[in-house]
């Protein structure tokens, strides 16, 4: 299946009934955009005795991305369309995570608390998170990967091709790191844009959303419940006591076989 959230689209493979592995190297092949089908991340659909099903998520380089927050709002609707549910949970290399439908064609997804503490984003040494001893003086945590917020006068005028990049291979980042260039617009309102690990430029980012709201919410900047303009369109946060809370459109494209060729 193909499916995107505001434009951070996904390859979806349901292997609930079996079907071959997806491996690297899969996940690279499918990811090209000329050669195969395109996307942001791959998302590999499992069953689970416990939950809904098992998610796990792959870079378009084909390194594994440890969250995914708008796949996973995709895949909720998804399963939630398929069973009439209005809410089910779903295992993640992030944890296990509740997806509500919100109604208005909205699906709501807990990405639980974000991890501040240098060794748990995981950064290489032991400094302050707040503040970050980078040029531009970004804020750091882990939404399941680590991200690197950096609050800006104009995110449309920052060279994200270019300064993503770097930042994503910085030193302190050992597992390398989801960059966001983000600034206000309002109250409780920021624009942002997006250099994802393994991917680069996207559209938008559900677990970047999310640390940038705990970013601004820790620096001051604005309170819990955040709206955040992406390049794609608008989603809307809110850190509440049991996690962060995101809601937002879905959409699924279209269904497609692979050629034995392809695989």
């Amino acid at each position: 299946m193909k499916m995107h959230g505001l434009g951070n689209d996904f390859v979806v493979i349901d292997r609930r009934q079996g079907g071959a592995p997806v491996t690297a190297a899969l996940a690279r092949a499918v990811g090209d955009r000329r050669r195969g089908v395109g996307f942001d991340q791959l998302a590999v659909i499992e069953g689970d005795p416990d939950v809904a099903a098992r998610l796990t998520f792959f870079n378009a380089d084909g390194s594994i991305s440890g969250a995914c927050g708008n796949a996973t709002r995709c895949i909720a609707r998804y399963l939630m369309d398929e069973t009439g549910q209005s809410g089910l949970s779903l295992r993640t290399d992030r944890g296990i995570l509740t997806c509500e439908d919100a109604g208005n064609g909205l699906t709501r997804v807990n990405m639980g608390q974000p991890l501040m503490k240098w060794d748990q984003i995981p950064l290489g040494k032991d400094v302050d998170t707040l503040h970050l001893p980078i040029e531009g003086d970004p804020v750091a945590c882990s939404m399941g990967n680590p991200h690197c917020t950096f609050f800006v006068n104009d995110a449309e005028a920052v060279e994200i091709e270019r300064e993503g990049a770097a930042i994503e291979r910085h030193p302190l980042f050992p597992e390398k790191t989801n960059v966001q260039f983000a600034h206000l617009i309002g109250d409780n309102h920021l624009r942002m844009r997006v250099w994802e690990r393994g991917v680069g430029v996207t559209l938008a980012s559900g677990s970047s959303s999310c640390a940038a709201a705990v970013a601004a919410a820790r620096r001051g900047l604005t309170g819990q419940q955040v709206q955040i303009d992406l390049d794609g369109g608008r989603i809307a946060i809110d850190w509440r006591e049991d996690g962060v809370w995101m809601t937002g459109p879905t959409a699924h494209v279209f269904d497609g076989v692979f050629s034995p060729e392809a695989m």
